[in-house]
């Protein structure tokens, strides 16, 4: 089976993407399967359903997402298997900019909108700069040379990534990215292999439930802004 990790910031059109991409590959009688992480809520799920798709959908409530993902990926591989899948594709929740759900060997698309500021790019992190393949999004709404200016950008970040132009209202684009998924390599497993990086570093008090503000409270991996120098107020 073929499987994909698909992620991105918030609300940047992955499922749109991905759903015109299945529709692409149906229509070759691909069987595609969906693994949708999400953070608290999400009906994303009754979408793919909706659609005729096969789908789970796994919430990590008070759990970082991107920990979650990575504690439940290969029992999701595993179902995929059980339901003899051509393609199972793993949809990420709405990411933020430090995350890093790509794993080495299996193929990993970035989905990026044109709308969030020609600066996002480089404050991507790894899940931009280590991913196979990058999709701009909403390219439809901006001007040509905005979109030149964001996909230079792009580039820069990550140079060695194919970067595509996909619309997830029209489904623009969406049968070429479908080829570059049935294209990846095929996996059986993932025991054994390992994240593209490493994954946001966390554990103090407030990751175990605390509310309180104050030094007297905070312990564990903290770390703390460097302000220099204070300045008495001017009487």
């Amino acid at each position: 089976m073929k499987f994909i990790t698909v992620s991105g910031p918030p609300s940047s059109g992955k499922t749109a993407v991905i759903l015109q991409v299945i529709k692409a590959m149906q229509q070759r009688n691909i069987n595609v399967g969906v693994v949708k992480f999400d953070c608290l809520a999400t009906d994303d799920d009754l979408l793919y359903a909706r659609h005729g798709i096969p789908v789970r959908k796994g919430l990590a409530g008070p759990l970082c997402p991107d920990h979650y993902f990575v504690s439940n990926v290969e029992e999701c591989l595993e179902w995929g298997l059980s339901q003899n899948f051509d393609v199972l594709i793993s949809e990420s929740a709405g990411l933020c900019n430090r995350c890093s759900p790509h794993i080495e060997g299996i193929t990993s698309v970035c989905v990026i909108d044109n709308l969030s500021g020609i600066g996002t790019p480089k404050k991507i992190g790894p899940m931009l700069k280590t991913a196979d393949v990058v999709v701009i999004t909403k390219g439809d709404i901006v001007s040509q040379a905005e979109r030149e200016v964001f996909a230079s950008r792009v580039v820069q970040v990550n140079p060695s990534a194919l970067t595509m132009h996909i619309n997830g209202i029209t489904g623009q684009g969406a049968y070429e990215l479908s080829t570059v998924f049935f294209a990846a390599p095929e996996t059986d497993t993932l025991q054994g292999l390992s994240l593209r990086y490493s994954m946001p570093a966390a554990l103090c008090s407030y990751c175990l439930g605390e509310k309180r503000i104050g030094k007297e409270y905070q312990m564990g991996n903290v770390r703390k802004i460097q302000l220099g120098g204070v300045e008495e107020p001017k009487k």
